[in-house]
C-alpha cells in the first residue's frame, strides 16, 4: 500500500524506479522496490550490453510475480540498448530479434505489461527508408506473436537522437509507426530526457503539453503506456542522453507537474531512471519529488 493507504493501480500516475536485479528478481528487485517507495518498477532480464539470452529460475519468477501482483505493482521490462533493428550489419540484426524474443518471453513470464526497446538507427550509410524497411521485416512477426492474453506490449522508447537515429523528435513516431501498421501491441515509451535532447523544450511554459499533444496527433490516442521520467545534464536540443535528478536540470520542476495534468498521462506510470541510484538513496529522493508534484 502506498501512502495515504491507496494502492499504486488506483493512482493517477504510479512513481517508480528501474530497480537491480542481480541476486534475484523478488529476492533483490522487489525487496528494493519496497525501500524506495516504488509504485511501479522496471527491470533488466538480462545483460543490458549483452546479447546472452539467459533463462530465469521458475521459482524467482513466481516470488516476483505474486509479490507485485499483491503489492499492485505495474511491472516493466527494459530490452537490451545493444539492439538495433536499423542496423546494417545482419549479425545485429539478427541476434536483436533474438534478443528481443527473449525480453518479450521473459517480459510475459515475470508478468511485465510491456517490453521497452530504443528505436535505434540506421547505420552503414543506409538511408531512413531503407532501414524501417527492415524494422517492418523483423519486428512485424514479433508483433504478431505476441498473441497471448498474457504477453507484454512492445513499448518503442524514441531516443536523444546522436547518430542516424530513426526515431528521436515526436515526430518520428509516424513513419516508425506507420512502417510496423500501427500494430495493436506496439505503445510508446516517452522518456523526458531524451525528448528534450532531441529539441522539445520541456522547460519552457506549455512545453510538455506541446510535446504531448503532438505525440497523441502523431501517434493517437493510448499509444502512451510508459514514461521514463529523467531530468537533462545537457541542454535542450544537444542530442545528448545525459540523465539528472528530478528537478536538478534542465527540464526542471514545473515540466514534470504538467506532464502528471496532460490527459494523455492518464494511468501512465512514471519510471525514474536518474543518478544516485537505489542503493545510494538517490532513487528514493526522486521517487518522493514526483510524488509531490504529482499532487500539483
Amino acid at each position: 500500500m502506498s501512502p495515504r493507504g491507496l494502492s499504486p493501480a488506483r493512482l493517477r500516475n504510479p512513481v517508480g524506479s528501474h530497480v537491480p536485479v542481480a541476486g534475484g528478481l523478488a529476492r533483490r528487485g522487489l525487496a528494493r522496490a519496497r525501500e524506495i517507495g516504488a509504485e511501479t518498477l522496471q527491470v533488466f532480464v538480462a545483460n543490458a550490453r549483452g546479447w546472452a539470452t539467459p533463462d530465469g529460475d521458475p521459482r524467482e519468477d513466481e516470488a516476483f510475480r505474486t509479490g507485485c501482483a499483491d503489492a499492485r505493482l505495474p511491472v516493466y521490462v527494459h530490452a537490451p540498448y545493444l539492439i538495433n533493428f536499423g542496423s546494417h550489419s545482419e549479425a545485429t540484426a539478427a541476434s536483436s530479434v533474438v534478443s528481443m524474443r527473449h525480453s518479450l518471453r521473459r517480459g510475459r513470464e515475470i508478468g511485465a505489461l510491456g517490453v521497452v526497446v530504443h528505436t535505434g538507427s540506421a547505420t552503414g550509410g543506409r538511408t531512413r527508408e531503407t532501414a524501417l524497411r527492415q524494422v517492418r521485416e523483423l519486428v512485424l512477426p514479433l508483433l504478431d506473436g505476441l498473441d497471448r492474453d498474457d504477453d507484454p506490449l512492445f513499448l518503442l522508447e524514441p531516443t536523444a537522437g546522436r547518430g542516424f537515429s530513426l526515431c528521436s523528435p515526436a515526430g518520428d513516431l509516424g513513419p516508425y509507426l506507420d512502417a510496423l501498421d500501427h500494430h495493436p501491441r506496439l505503445g510508446i515509451c516517452l522518456d523526458t530526457c531524451h525528448a528534450f535532447a532531441a529539441g522539445h523544450d520541456l522547460a519552457a511554459d506549455g512545453g510538455a503539453k506541446a510535446l504531448l499533444d503532438e505525440l497523441v496527433a502523431v501517434a493517437g490516442e493510448g499509444r502512451l503506456k510508459l514514461i521514463h521520467a529523467n531530468d537533462s545534464k545537457a541542454g535542450v536540443g544537444s542530442r545528448l542522453d545525459r540523465h539528472e535528478n528530478i528537478g536538478k536540470g534542465g527540464i526542471g520542476d514545473a515540466a514534470f507537474r504538467d506532464l502528471f495534468a496532460h490527459p494523455a498521462t492518464e494511468g501512465v506510470p512514471l519510471v525514474i531512471e536518474t543518478p544516485g541510484g537505489p542503493d545510494e538513496k538517490g532513487h528514493a529522493r526522486d521517487i518522493r519529488r514526483l510524488k509531490r508534484l504529482r499532487r500539483g
